[in-house]
C-alpha cells in the first residue's frame, strides 16, 4: 500500500500538498474517484469518504481503507467521538498507509448526529481535543479536523476560538473550516451546504489569532482563482468540494502549475486514456464499468460535446458487458478535443 522508499508520514510534505484540497464527500470521493483526479493533479490532497471509527474497530471493515499508492497524498476521514476507538481507528488508518487521519467535526447529516459526532462535536470542544489527543498517542500520522465555525445558536465569534485553541493544545497542528454554520435542527444536510451564510471573514481573522496554525477554507468555492485568492490573501489552504467533483478538469488540470509552481496543466483527454488499464483490472476482479465512470461524467463540462460524453457514459456503463470501448465511443463524441484511436 506504501510507495516504496518513500516517508508518507513526512509533515512538511502534507503542508504543502493541502494548498489545494478535495474535499471528503460521501458517495463521492471513493479509490475510483481518487484515483482519476490524481490523474489529473499530481499534488492537490486527497480525501476518502468518511469512515466511522466503530465500522473499523468493531465492525472490522477494513476494506474500507482499501487504496493505492497511486493516490497519494491521501488522508483518511474518520467519524466518532469516542477517544479510545478513534485512537484504535486512527492506528488502523495509519498501518495501512494514510498519512493524514481527519476527525470529522462538520457533518450535519442525521445519522452522523445520533452517532454523536460530525458537527455535533463542535458543542463540546474539551472531547474533541480527548479524540486528538488520543489519536495523536499512538500514530505517527499527522491529526487534523474539519469543522464548521459552529452549530445552530452558537455565536461562531466565541465558540471557534476556544474550539481551535482545545484542539491546538491537543496537539493539532492543521484544519479545515467549512465556513458555515451548520444547524442541526431544521435544515437538511443538503440545505446546510447552502442556506447558512458564509462568514469567510471569520476564518481569516481564525487565522490572524492563531498564526501557527495551518488553516484552509471550505465553502461555496468554485473555482481556481477563488483557491488563489484565498491563498493570496494569507490563507495555508483551499478546500474544494462539489465543483472538484462536478467539474473536475476545471478545477485540477491547472492546479499543479497555478497552486503548486510545478509541472504543466494535464490533459483531460490523456487522464481518460489512462483510466482504461484501471477499467480492465476493476473489470477482470468483478466490477462494474459505471462503478468508476460516473465519477468521470463531468470531467469535460463547459467544452463542445460534454453533454455527449456524459449521456453516452450514463447510459450504457449499467449496461451488462460494458466495458473500455464504451469510453472510447464517449471520448470520439468530443469535437476538435479528440483525435479517434486507429483500429488494431
Amino acid at each position: 500500500m506504501i510507495a516504496k522508499g518513500r516517508d508518507i508520514f513526512a509533515g512538511d510534505t502534507l503542508h504543502k500538498s493541502a494548498r489545494l484540497s478535495v474535499a471528503p464527500m460521501m458517495d463521492w470521493t471513493d479509490r475510483h474517484c481518487r484515483y482519476f483526479h490524481r490523474l489529473l493533479s499530481a499534488r492537490t490532497l486527497l480525501y476518502t469518504e468518511m469512515v466511522t471509527a466503530p465500522a473499523l474497530v468493531r465492525g472490522g471493515a477494513l476494506h474500507l481503507l482499501d487504496h493505492t499508492p497511486h493516490e497519494h497524498p491521501v488522508a483518511l476521514q474518520l467519524g466518532g467521538s469516542d477517544p479510545a476507538e478513534l485512537a484504535s481507528a486512527a492506528k488502523l488508518g495509519a498501518d495501512a498507509g494514510y498519512p493524514e487521519i481527519n476527525l470529522n467535526c462538520g457533518c450535519p447529516s442525521d445519522r452522523v448526529q445520533s452517532g454523536a459526532f460530525g458537527a455535533v462535536l463542535m458543542t463540546q470542544p474539551g472531547l474533541v481535543a480527548e479524540c486528538v489527543a488520543a489519536m495523536r498517542a499512538v500514530t505517527r500520522a499527522e491529526i487534523t479536523v474539519k469543522c464548521r465555525i459552529g452549530v445552530d445558536d452558537q455565536d461562531p465569534n466565541e465558540v471557534l476560538p476556544e474550539f481551535l485553541a482545545r484542539i491546538i493544545a491537543a496537539g493539532c497542528e492543521r484544519v479545515t473550516i467549512h465556513a458555515r454554520k451548520a444547524w442541526l435542527q431544521g435544515l437538511s444536510p443538503k440545505e446546510n451546504r447552502d442556506i447558512p451564510p458564509l462568514d469567510y471573514g471569520l476564518v481569516h481573522r481564525m487565522k490572524g489569532l492563531f498564526p501557527n496554525l495551518h488553516i484552509s477554507i471550505n465553502g461555496g468555492i468554485t473555482s481556481l482563482d477563488q483557491a488563489k485568492a484565498f491563498l493570496d490573501a494569507g490563507l495555508d489552504g483551499v478546500m474544494i468540494g462539489r465543483a472538484a467533483y462536478h467539474e473536475p478538469a476545471n478545477i485540477l488540470c491547472r492546479t499543479d502549475p497555478e497552486i503548486y509552481g510545478a509541472g504543466e496543466p494535464s490533459d483531460p483527454v490523456a487522464a481518460v486514456r489512462a483510466m482504461l488499464p484501471y477499467i480492465e483490472a476493476h473489470l477482470s476482479a468483478g466490477g462494474r464499468l459505471h462503478q468508476v465512470t460516473r465519477h468521470m461524467l463531468g470531467v469535460f463540462a463547459g467544452r463542445p460535446g460534454a453533454r455527449a460524453w456524459r449521456r453516452t457514459l450514463s447510459e450504457g456503463a449499467t449496461r451488462k458487458g460494458a466495458g473500455p470501448d464504451l469510453v472510447e465511443q464517449a471520448l470520439a463524441a468530443l469535437p476538435g478535443l479528440v483525435e479517434p484511436v486507429p483500429a488494431p
